[in-house]
């Protein structure tokens, strides 16, 4: 048995930037399934959003949010994050890269009406903002590494959650108790076969969450990012939007431009055009490139993205990079109010893996790291102010569990196939439904104690887990909208569908319910 006052399970940006703010009376555990630098946080290319600019201002940012979520986003959260965000960069103001006079250079990205992201590094924001953090860490916080967190401790006479079980590299169990427990485990990209984010980001914290019993919200709202390198039938890495946001275009091997006539941004469009649009020229036996040529000295305003194609053999020479649609990023989760409290008692939940209702539908380029930091920030704060030691309860030691209902789960290849066949960028009831059926039949939902599993094993189950909820959301949502698009259904359906879709696990059966929304007006 191990006590801290605040356990927080992950180490991306949203995890490091809590646990330097906390109090340094406050005794921290970080657990991170692996490397603490192995998070998608360290991979982010992109930069961060903020209304600074001489011709910005937070309304305008607020607009873009609200135009590229489709307006399913909450407005409170949404101002709430966006009217912090200048503060937030000041905060890091050393960091980020400036022109010769000082002044913080502004990019464009897609669906951004200005210039408004910060970067550091050119294109290595998320690497430098956890290498900061990192070198923050004090003595109070212990960070445990190759730590496998898989089950959330509640007890049921206090009503909260006082902890979670881990395994260890030779799979032995740990317990560690805390007065607040925080999910920070990122999203679930690892669920399709060609994805931006870290081998790691597999659904674990959904899946914990959902099995001990809290909401999960918006899981249909899956964003593709439109240009991950592509190459020898692989993705290879992430080519940030600032490269479209500096003037690359979209085109075929025979140059012809693909986004003309799509959307009046073209190829700054919001994400899930671009994507929907590549992905279409892709079925119809196209390759699909980023045309370059027009950016001067890319290799030094994008050294990691040259760097990597350099690697992999691409010849920038040519002013060409091969490119493909792949996951990207979660807009739904653990349903959380803004500073990440979820609906169990002790249990928060802050970054990708939470749902605040920032990203509505579909996530605006460069908010997701002011989401981790305006969350851990905020949450620090209301835990410095309310922490209450609660006793450590008595509960039951780890028991066997020799399978999953007698039914074996097949290799996660063949889940992230089905997963992007059926629940990909294009959908409908008929694909739906079979991954419905399929999933079904492992009837995970019945899920209760997982001790006597692997690792691999129980990365396996929360995998199909959070495939499910994605599914069974997707099935729910009869329209299209943001980063959820189905074919038989190819509109918005404003009229019956501002609403959320939430699951939760009660007494054993899957509960569906809809939270209506208020529709946010651009002022």
């Amino acid at each position: 048995m191990e006590m801290g006052d605040v356990i927080i399970i992950g180490s991306g940006v949203a995890a490091l930037q809590l646990a330097t703010m906390l109090s340094h009376d406050k005794n921290v555990k970080i657990l991170t399934k692996s490397h603490i630098k192995n998070a998608n946080s360290y991979l982010a290319q992109g930069g961060i959003a903020a209304a600074i600019g001489d011709h910005d201002d937070t309304k305008k940012h607020f607009a873009d949010t609200l135009q590229a979520g489709r307006f399913h986003n909450n407005e409170e959260s949404v101002r709430d994050i966006l009217n912090e965000a200048p503060a937030l960069i000041s905060d890091f103001y050393d960091i980020f890269d400036k022109d010769q006079q000082g002044h913080l250079l502004l990019g464009q990205e897609g669906a951004h009406s200005v210039n408004r992201i910060v970067h550091s590094g050119g294109d290595a924001t998320g690497k430098h903002i956890i290498d900061y953090l990192i070198s923050k860490l004090t003595d109070n916080i212990e960070v445990e590494e190759n730590m496998f967190a898989y089950e959330l401790m509640i007890d049921h006479k206090q009503q909260r959650c006082v902890g979670v079980k881990a395994k260890d590299q030779r799979g032995i169990t740990r317990y560690f108790y805390g007065d607040c427990v925080i999910l920070a485990t990122g999203g679930c990209g690892q669920l399709y076969p060609i994805t931006s984010n870290a081998p790691t980001v597999t659904g674990d914290g959904i899946a914990m969450a959902y099995l001990a019993g809290a909401e999960i919200a918006d899981m249909e709202f899956i964003q593709f990012h439109p240009t991950l390198l592509f190459k020898d039938g692989e993705a290879k890495g992430l080519i940030s939007e600032a490269v479209r946001g500096e003037g690359a275009i979209l085109v075929t091997g025979d140059g012809v431009p693909i986004m003309e006539g799509i959307h009046p941004l073209k190829d700054l469009a919001p994400r899930h055009v671009v994507s929907q649009t590549i992905y279409n020229y892709i079925e119809n036996g196209h390759e699909v490139y980023l045309d370059i040529r027009s950016i001067k000295n890319f290799g030094k305003r994008f050294p990691f993205i040259t760097a990597n194609c350099e690697k992999n053999g691409i010849d920038l020479s040519e002013g060409k990079i091969p490119v493909v649609p792949g996951s990207h990023f979660l807009m739904g989760g653990i349903k959380t109010d803004i500073i990440g409290r979820t609906s169990i008692h002790g249990l928060f939940a802050i970054g990708e893996v939470a749902c605040t209702g920032l990203h509505g539908a579909n996530r605006l380029a460069s908010n997701s790291l002011l989401e981790g930091l305006y969350q851990g920030k905020k949450l620090s704060q209301w835990i410095n102010a309310n922490l209450k030691k609660h006793p450590i309860p008595n509960l039951p030691e780890p028991c066997p569990s020799l399978s999953v209902n007698n039914v074996s789960l097949p290799d996660v290849r063949v889940l992230k196939e089905m997963m992007m066949k059926r629940v990909g960028i294009v959908r409908s009831k008929e694909l739906l439904e079979e991954q419905k059926h399929w999933l079904d039949q492992f009837h995970l939902h019945d899920v209760t104690r997982l001790d006597a599993y692997s690792i691999q094993d129980i990365t396996r189950i929360f995998m199909y887990i959070t495939a499910s909820l994605i599914t069974e959301a997707a099935l729910c949502r009869t329209e299209s909208r943001g980063g959820h698009f189905r074919s038989d259904y190819p509109f918005e359906d404003d009229q019956n569908w501002y609403k959320k879709i939430i699951i939760q696990k009660h007494k054993g059966e899957v509960a569906i319910k809809y939270e209506q929304i208020e529709a946010a007006l651009v002022n």
